[in-house]
């Protein structure tokens, strides 16, 4: 889900109308399904930071999210994050590459980019007027463009975003920051944190570079917490959306439920169940 590239793009090069992508709705529901099951099996859990801005947001008008990119994951976290907002469209911007290797991500609401031209920027912000031009409808952008580590300061956002923020009329937009980490399980943990909305209507009249400004100081300040919370491993610090397998599995696992039973215990498959048992 990539950001437009940085450049100077002239008000005119927007001109004209753009064709949303006919989404398949069962399609939709299939990938979902399908997302949240391959996620389980790969993670430990997907937490949301309970430090973090409500989600989803109580309006219902047009939403860009703009997220960072540590991952290849990304999408797929953005998927079960948009189960909240199963009622809502979503929408995300991908490199043109991806889609035309994988046709049907059109089906899916993904839209192409192309990240290495002008007329490629232009496109991009034609389709966020368009897409954000509706309430309930969520436009989710990756906004480096790039696989990036989440310790990495600055952000350096691409523009793009900020140059559809400009245009816009109504609406907010989001900073979600995403980090992944392994704590004590085998799998690691999957974790969001939602940051303050950006009303567009607080900020009209904001130049691009203003928005591309703001932007990024509110992803950073939030990836900045978010970064806090994992280091502390403290699972308080967040709600459960998707929980994974715990434990390490096999032989072992069975030989640890057999001594559970053989004791009178419940039999708790995580890691922090077995080092929380041998300090006792």
């Amino acid at each position: 889900m990539p950001a437009a590239s940085q450049a100077n793009l002239p008000r005119d090069r927007f001109t004209g109308s753009w064709q949303l992508p006919a989404r398949w709705q069962w399609l939709i529901r299939l990938f979902r399904w399908y997302s949240r099951r391959y996620v389980r099996k790969h993670f430990h859990a997907v937490r949301l930071s309970r430090s973090g801005a409500q989600f989803p947001p109580a309006s219902n008008e047009p939403l860009l999210v703009v997220l960072n990119h540590p991952s290849w994951w990304d999408p797929l976290i953005c998927i079960v994050l948009s189960q909240l907002m199963a009622k809502h469209d979503h929408y995300a911007a991908i490199d043109a590459v991806a889609v035309n290797r994988y046709r049907f991500f059109k089906k899916l609401g993904f839209v192409a980019v192309d990240t290495k031209t002008l007329r490629g920027a232009a496109e991009f912000i034609r389709a966020g007027l368009t897409i954000l031009s509706r309430p309930n409808r969520v436009f989710w952008v990756t906004a480096q463009g790039r696989f990036t580590d989440v310790r990495e300061r600055p952000l350096n956002i691409q523009a793009g975003v900020a140059h559809l923020a400009a245009r816009l009329t109504e609406g907010y937009v989001l900073p979600l920051a995403l980090e992944y980490s392994f704590w004590t399980e085998r799998t690691p943990e999957a974790l969001i944190r939602v940051g303050p909305l950006l009303s567009i209507k607080a900020y009209q009249g904001y130049s691009a570079k203003q928005w591309l400004t703001l932007i990024e100081s509110a992803l950073t300040q939030n990836l900045d917490q978010l970064n806090f919370e994992t280091r502390s491993r403290d699972p308080t610090h967040f709600w459960i959306l998707l929980e994974g397998r715990s434990g390490v599995g096999g032989v072992y696992d069975r030989w640890r439920r057999l001594n559970s039973w053989l004791r009178g215990k419940r039999f708790d498959p995580a890691h922090e169940a077995v080092l929380q048992e041998k300090r006792s």
